[in-house]
């Protein structure tokens, strides 16, 4: 029997998954990239709009800078919590796991909202602040980036952890004995030996969190409040508000396709099979 006959049964039950795919995903994908050539008139005018229009130029630098903090904030969190995880004893270790499990069970837009009660100007944080001195007025923590930034840095920590963790746990801890044994000092082992030895892990945990906050839309709305506007809320603004279709799939598919030759560029120098899984 040949490797296709032996195929074939398996490619018989995958067949009406590709199907459903196809109708459910592909289909309205085509049709967005099919409006942003067509609409108002077809051609690449919506296109050239990225070269020309002020006001797309800004949003989209604002959710670069946006997105960039949030990455470096959070992956550099991550890595102290994922550091720490590595070398805790076994229940602190659990302990620490469940937390961070514990937030992908609770929604973002939840979350969001008890973001913002704690950091409006009468909330909890405002308060202990002014309670111990530190400030004489509460300070403006929503409605601008900080609010922003520090709502996405809340949400996205889990997904930098997870994968840090992942990674500093494969590094062998004898190899930090051996460096300590030679005559290295903590600090100059980690230098030397963890920390090289971890960067694979921290790139990639930089790809996915990069990606994951260039598509953020409820925790920009609710913090920002208006006063930071990133890609994803100006698309709706397109779409519900000004009723130009062709701009708002055109922003889109961009942001698209910035994604994909972000991973693109990542999986040449990246193992992505340790980010997106192996293959089955």
């Amino acid at each position: 029997m040949t490797a296709r006959a032996r195929l074939s049964p398996w490619l018989l039950l995958v067949l009406p998954a590709v199907a459903l795919i196809g109708v459910m995903y592909l289909t309205p994908l085509l049709r967005v990239l099919w409006l942003s050539v067509s609409e108002p008139s077809l051609g690449f005018g919506n296109y050239r709009l990225l070269l020309t229009n002020a006001t797309i130029q800004r949003v989209a630098g604002t959710t670069l800078w946006v997105c960039a903090l949030t990455t470096i904030l959070t992956v550099g969190l991550g890595y102290v919590i994922a550091y720490t995880m590595v070398h805790a004893g076994r229940v602190e270790m659990r302990l620490m796991l469940f937390c961070i499990l514990l937030t992908f069970w609770l929604s973002v837009l939840v979350r969001s909202f008890a973001m913002l009660l704690l950091l409006r100007n009468d909330g909890l944080v405002n308060q202990l602040l002014l309670a111990s001195g530190l400030v004489d007025h509460p300070i403006q923590f929503v409605r601008n980036a900080t609010g922003v930034v520090i709502g996405m840095v809340h949400v996205m920590i889990p997904l930098a952890v997870l994968p840090l963790y992942a990674a500093l746990r494969g590094i062998d801890p004898a190899l930090m004995r051996a460096a300590r044994g030679l005559g290295c000092g903590p600090l100059r082992a980690f230098a030397y030996v963890f920390w090289p030895l971890s960067r694979p892990g921290l790139a990639q945990a930089c790809v996915l969190v990069f990606i994951f906050s260039l598509g953020f839309f409820v925790t920009p709305a609710i913090l920002g409040g208006g006063k930071v506007v990133m890609m994803t809320e100006y698309i709706r603004l397109q779409f519900e508000q000004t009723l130009r279709w062709g701009l708002a799939t055109m922003l889109a598919s961009s942001l698209l396709l910035a994604v994909l030759l972000m991973l693109g560029l990542a999986s040449r120098f990246l193992n992505m099979r340790r980010i997106t899984g192996p293959a089955a």
